[in-house]
C-alpha cells in the first residue's frame, strides 16, 4: 500500500500545474496551510486538487478547480467517527465501484493528490526493512488518483478526507512492494463531477509506473512521522568498497 509520501512543491507551481481557480490552502486568519511535507502520513492534512462548487454555490455549472487541504484517510459520510479513516488510506482500484466506503465518492468525488514521490519498505531476506523513495525519473510531479469525502462531525463541523487509489505494482517495482498508486490519463475528465459513470472513470486509471518511475533507498528516519525535511528523500550513499577490493598504501590488494 501507499502509506507515506512526499509533497513539497511550492504553491505557485501547484496553482500553475493544475490550473487552479480557487486556492483554499490559506486559512481565514491568514495562516498558510500548505507547507512542504516530506513525510506525509495518514491522518495528516495533504493538498488535493478537486472540482466542485465553491462555498455558497450549489449548482454544477458553478464548479471550479480547487486546491485545498484534506485529511488523509477517507471517512464515509455514514461513519460514526473519524477513526475509520485510519483503515481507509488506500482504495483498491479493482473494487472501487463495489465497496460501500468508496463507490459514492468514486462516482462523484474524485481528486488528484500531488506528490513528489512515495515511500515503500522492502523486506530483505534477513527480515530487515529498507525504505525506498519511488518517484518520476524526470523530476515531474506525480498526481496520484484519489477520492475525497465530506464527513460531518458531532460538533457539526465538516471534515474533508481522502484516500489514494492503488493497483498491482509493475514488475520492475513489484519486488519492493506489490501495490502502487494510480494516476490518470485525462485529469480534466477524472475531476469532472458530472461524470458519474464509474466504468468510464475506471478507464482513465493507469498505474503510476506509466510515468516512468525510479526507486532508490533512503534513510530509515522516514519511518518516524515526527521526522521531516528534504534529507528524507536523499539517496543513501553508495556502499564503500569491501576491504578485499581496497588497495593498500603500496597499491596492492589486501
Amino acid at each position: 500500500m501507499c502509506g507515506r509520501y512526499a509533497t513539497a512543491r511550492a504553491r505557485q507551481e501547484l496553482l500553475d500545474e493544475f490550473r487552479i481557480e480557487l486556492d483554499e490552502t490559506v486559512a481565514a486568519d491568514g495562516a498558510d496551510l500548505l507547507q512542504p511535507d516530506y513525510n506525509a502520513a495518514p491522518t495528516k492534512d495533504v493538498p488535493a486538487v478537486l472540482v466542485r462548487p465553491p462555498h455558497g454555490a450549489d449548482t454544477p455549472e458553478e464548479a471550479v478547480r480547487t486546491l485545498r487541504m484534506v485529511r488523509w484517510g477517507l471517512v464515509p459520510s455514514w461513519a460514526k467517527d473519524l477513526s475509520i479513516g485510519n483503515r481507509m488510506i488506500n482504495a483498491r482500484a479493482e473494487t472501487l465501484a463495489e465497496k460501500p466506503a468508496f463507490r459514492r465518492a468514486f462516482a462523484r468525488r474524485r481528486c488528484l493528490l500531488p506528490a513528489d514521490g512515495y515511500y515503500e519498505w522492502y523486506k530483505g531476506e534477513d527480515g530487515k526493512k529498507q525504505p525506498f523513495f519511488i518517484h518520476p525519473k524526470n523530476g515531474e510531479l506525480l498526481p496520484m488518483a484519489g477520492l475525497y469525502e465530506l464527513w460531518k462531525s458531532p460538533e457539526d463541523a465538516w471534515v474533508w478526507t481522502c484516500t489514494v487509489i492503488t493497483a498491482q505494482a509493475a514488475d520492475e517495482l513489484g519486488h519492493i512492494h506489490d501495490r502502487m498508486p494510480m494516476t490518470v490519463t485525462d485529469p480534466d475528465t477524472w475531476l469532472d463531477p458530472s461524470l458519474t459513470d464509474t466504468s468510464a472513470a475506471a478507464s482513465l486509471l493507469v498505474p503510476a509506473a506509466a510515468r516512468g518511475l525510479e526507486a532508490y533507498p533512503v534513510t530509515k528516519a522516514v519511518g518516524n512521522v515526527r521526522n521531516n525535511g528534504p534529507h528524507l528523500v536523499a539517496p543513501l550513499p553508495a556502499d564503500p568498497p569491501a576491504p578485499s577490493d581496497t588497495p593498500d598504501e603500496e597499491g596492492t590488494l589486501f
